[in-house]
């Protein structure tokens, strides 16, 4: 261990870097607000790294940049509308489909948005819904790429060579005093 206690690494390269602060300046010219602005942060010892602090942007539409692109960094793009319909509208309408959440005290509420929004991975009252190893990754639209998933289940599938064997006994070949329990060191 370096002794270092980080919450949020660098970004993969000064390109990503620069992608994300040209995204962001975007934003601000075409009309949105930078709410919390993560563009400037330095690392002590690190001040040559790629780090990007956590960025808020509000007052998002759908036809700007930061929303028709994926970030792929520690920004939150908000967009407000005045009902659930509207916001499920816009969701699907987005040519990704990486994931969503929804934060809610209702289950109807949150009912409606998992079995209507077109997303892999959704959250209720969760932030992001992150896939771990014993689940898929589950982005859809152009979020995703190829025809198999893979974590969870179908990685393992992927990686798995079955094996079908077919086989038959005669009952009169059956060994009376055979064991059948597990053997064990002794």
């Amino acid at each position: 261990s370096s002794g270092i206690n980080a919450d949020l690494g660098p970004v993969i390269s000064p390109t990503a870097l620069k992608r994300m602060h040209s995204i962001i300046e975007t934003a601000e010219k075409e009309g949105a607000k930078i709410v919390l602005d993560g563009r400037s942060i330095k690392v002590p010892g690190y001040e040559k790294g790629n780090f990007m602090g956590p960025t808020i942007i509000r007052g998002v539409t759908p036809d700007m940049t930061c929303y028709k692109e994926e970030i792929f960094g520690p920004v939150l793009v908000c967009l407000e509308v005045p009902t659930l319909d509207e916001a499920i509208h816009i969701v699907n309408k987005n040519d990704y489909g990486n994931g969503t959440a929804i934060f809610t005290n209702s289950g109807p509420t949150a009912r409606k948005f998992v079995s209507e929004i077109e997303c892999g991975q959704v959250g209720v009252n969760v932030p992001i819904p992150v896939p771990l190893p014993m689940f898929s990754f589950t982005g859809n639209k152009r979020s995703f790429l190829g025809t198999t998933n893979f974590y969870g289940k179908q990685g393992v599938n992927f990686f798995t060579q079955l094996k079908t064997v077919t086989s038959m006994w005669r009952a009169e070949d059956a060994i009376v005093d055979s064991t059948l329990a597990m053997p064990v060191l002794k």
